[in-house]
């Protein structure tokens, strides 16, 4: 500790000496660009990121593992990369675990990761085990290949060259997600293919065999699958289907869908065919969920990220003048819960670790606006909190990264008239080009007249809002001028009570 303090007073006396003699000798010191690198989400070290992979925890540690592209912007393919994390917050880079082109079967795509305690592979107790799909040398097809680590997660072989399930001549086949089936004891596979996600069942993980599948309606293609179970609030156990897909047909989001029902073993069921939304917003794709680490309850709650992207426009970053482009969501802790009405829906919120960061906060117990008030306080990344109440009103919320003269900002608020919640991104910088994606909106129900509770997590390139406890998610990109930090509220067609207002400022 003394030769750490020692060190940091000889570089600050070496900056300090060097600063001044550039301004004795007339020249000018350089500042460097505001970085639009987050600050505490989730990015690639460089290049390109998309899809993540299931996280496991093992040796103490979460080991995440996601779609990179180190010859990006060229094409070229994806590998797998890993980082770790003791808190799901702050990662550590290990470098790449599955390199692509290495065996005749091209690059490795989206699958998931499993450890196999009970060597039913018979590659020894607690192998790490990566099943995934690869466009084969036969034509392209999408097959789902093995590979295998010995060494906890670090390196992966290839288990042979040919699939542990191959294409039975479908054009969508991919994205496997394995769970252990405690029950049945065997492991299941969901697998997106096109509309629908298949189940197969395996004693081994080399050898599959199909049960059933589950037919999706009006969302487009699925990918990116997920099956787990959850026990909700009221003590039931459930289990729950999840996959990215394409609502915008029907007006829906483009993010994680999800059905509630059981699984047998063998078939899913819902009594709902019509799926509920994780996130309403238009980045949080390709999303992932996995349980808690460790010996503690691992049906109780879960947690969840995905890729801040969208595929209509993946490659319109500012970030690519830094040699990156590839944004995580916050974790999220998803839980479970009954509502008055019976029914079953999934709730989240940023996971608890994230209030480490927190290095300043801002506070104000009440205050009543009618019209709009600019706070004293300003900020670049932060964590928001607020209830809101109202007699009658139109419309209520907050612009958050305003400019000086109020015409850029980004729009999170309560249109009571129209009974929805939204995140308005159109007066930002963002990177929709089309004018499709301004506005995400969820429905809302303002009878009560106020917001339970609301929280905004705002960063250098994103937003993230938890309406109503989190009973509603919104993540989106954006791209506002490193001098935008205004914080104002504001309503319209009467007042609203803004209460136990909280800016958590991040370090």
């Amino acid at each position: 500790m003394i030769f750490v303090g020692i060190s940091c007073l000889v570089l600050l006396g070496f900056l300090t000496n060097e600063a001044g003699k550039n301004a004795k000798e007339g020249a000018a010191i350089p500042h460097p660009e505001p970085s639009y690198r987050a600050a505490y989400h989730f990015t690639t070290p460089d290049h390109w990121k998309n899809d993540p992979q299931k996280p496991v925890y093992l040796d103490g540690k979460y080991h995440y593992y996601y779609l990179y592209n180190r010859d990006y912007p060229d094409g070229n393919g994806t590998e797998w990369r890993h980082a770790t994390s003791t808190d799901l917050v702050n990662w550590n880079d290990e470098g790449i675990a599955i390199p692509k082109y290495t065996n005749p079967n091209g690059d490795p795509w989206s699958g998931s990761i499993v450890v196999d305690e009970a060597n039913t592979a018979g590659f020894g107790k607690g192998t790490v085990i990566a099943i995934m799909t690869q466009p084969s040398g036969n034509g392209g097809k999408q097959e789902q290949y093995l590979w295998y680590s010995t060494n906890r997660g670090k390196t992966f072989k290839p288990y042979g060259n040919g699939p542990v399930l191959a294409n039975p001549g479908v054009k969508d086949y991919r994205d496997p997600k394995i769970v252990w089936d405690q029950a049945a004891h065997k492991w299941v596979m969901a697998l997106a293919e096109g509309t629908k996600v298949g189940f197969y069942e395996s004693g081994n993980l080399k050898e599959w065999h199909y049960t059933s599948s589950f037919v999706t309606e009006n969302i487009g293609i699925v990918e990116c699958p997920d099956l787990y179970m959850m026990r909700a609030d009221d003590g039931s156990m459930k289990w729950i289907l999840g996959a990215s897909a394409n609502g915008k047909s029907s007006g829906q989001p483009n993010t994680y869908a999800y059905w509630i029902g059981d699984f047998d073993g063998k078939k899913f069921s819902t009594d709902q065919q019509e799926p509920q939304w994780l996130d309403y917003g238009f980045d949080w794709y390709g999303a992932v969920t996995f349980e808690e680490g460790g010996s503690r309850d691992k049906y109780d709650h879960r947690y969840a990220m995905a890729w801040m992207n969208n595929w209509d426009y993946p490659h319109n970053t500012p970030t690519l003048k830094e040699g990156f482009n590839g944004t995580d969501s916050m974790v999220r802790q998803i839980k479970l819960t009954r509502s008055a009405d019976h029914k079953y829906r999934l709730v989240s919120q940023p996971v608890d670790a994230l209030q480490q960061r927190v290095g300043s906060i801002d506070s104000i117990e009440q205050i009543q606006v009618n019209g709009h008030k600019t706070l004293d306080f300003t900020g670049e990344t932060y964590q928001l909190d607020a209830d809101i109440s109202w007699s009658e009103i139109k419309n209520v919320g907050f612009r958050l990264r305003e400019s000086a003269d109020r015409t850029r900002h980004v729009d999170v608020g309560l249109f009571v008239q129209g009974q929805y919640s939204y995140v308005n991104r159109a007066s930002t910088g963002q990177p929709d080009q089309s004018g499709k994606y301004l506005e995400s909106k969820a429905p809302f129900n303002a009878s009560n007249k106020k917001v339970h509770h609301l929280k905004i997590l705002v960063d250098r390139t994103s937003i993230e809002v938890f309406v109503d406890e989190g009973e509603i998610a919104f993540s989106n990109l954006i791209f506002p001028d490193s001098h935008d930090k205004g914080i104002t509220l504001y309503t319209e067609g009467g007042t609203a009570a803004f209460n136990n207002v909280v800016i958590k400022h991040f370090k």
